[in-house]
């Protein structure tokens, strides 16, 4: 991928080495307890709120530690990323009469404390639409390398494009459809849950269409994409972690799912083609 010296994102904003502080008190069950564990002792709850920290990021009991000097180029590659696909979805929604509200994103290390709550690496990059950020801890990037055999810089940038795509789903309302509603099971939650995730990667597709035409793409990048797509597939994680297959607890859709819906992203540029929710089959 061709992306030095190209546009970075303001976009970006850095909580490596920061930790995120103790437990939050706001309007959860974990305020409700300290508060009337504070009235019982005689505490006035007013020095509980005071001392506690809050649920907004911002606002955290931080502590710093040291970042990894050599993330650097790979920050600056994040921002490249993420400014590109702002000029192509900027450019799509004017085309369709809407305004793209550029999302945030965030590197931390380890732990983050988000609008969705407190996650941990462990968990991958994901989107809040809570606070439309995207969270990304940059080791991930080694972990697709070295776990999943997904080298690249392309691949990279389709796990960023994927997390994009959810803000995408996000402001078209799509978001807000699929979600479960009372009464529903599991099993049709996770449904929805695939067809979310596979419109994702159809919509990481069409941002690698519109980077094509740039001429940013280099020989082998889709196939990169294709690779990492196929690495993180239901069907493949399950059967490497616990040797054997569950389709009933897919959440993000098989490997071959996987691809092929960014495949078709990418040669249709066409977000009409990309309803997921619609296909009879996936």
């Amino acid at each position: 991928m061709l992306w030095r010296g190209s546009r970075q994102s303001d976009n970006v904003e850095d909580r490596r080495g920061v930790s995120p502080g103790g437990l939050a008190v706001g309007g959860g069950l974990g305020g409700i307890v300290l508060l009337v564990i504070a009235l019982l002792l005689g505490v006035d709850p007013r020095q509980i709120l005071n001392q506690a920290p809050s649920d907004d990021p911002r606002s955290a009991t931080e502590s710093r530690r040291p970042t990894n000097a050599s993330e650097e180029e790979l920050k600056q590659f994040v921002s490249v990323v993420l400014a590109d696909t702002e000029d192509v979805w900027t450019e799509v929604f004017q085309r369709s009469g809407k305004r793209y509200v550029e999302p945030k994103l965030v590197l931390f290390t380890d732990q983050v404390r988000s609008g969705c709550g407190l996650a941990g690496a462990a968990v991958g990059p994901f989107y809040c639409p809570g606070d439309q950020k995207v969270y990304i801890d940059l080791s991930f990037y080694q972990e697709l390398k070295n776990r999943f055999r997904a080298p690249g810089d392309f691949a990279q940038s389709y796990v960023i494009a994927h997390e994009i795509g959810h803000h995408v789903q996000n402001l078209l309302g799509v978001m807000a459809r699929a979600k479960s509603g009372p009464g529903m099971g599991k099993e049709t939650g996770n449904q929805l849950s695939v067809r979310l995730e596979l419109q994702a990667d159809f919509l990481a597709g069409v941002w690698a269409h519109y980077a094509q035409a740039k001429g940013i793409v280099e020989p082998g990048d889709i196939d990169e994409a294709l690779r990492a797509a196929s690495a993180i597939g239901d069907d493949r994680l399950q059967r490497e972690s616990q040797g054997f297959v569950v389709p009933d607890s897919f959440t993000h859709g098989t490997s071959e799912q996987r691809s092929r819906w960014f495949r078709k992203g990418f040669e249709t540029g066409d977000l009409r083609q990309g309803d997921t929710f619609s296909a009879p089959s996936l």
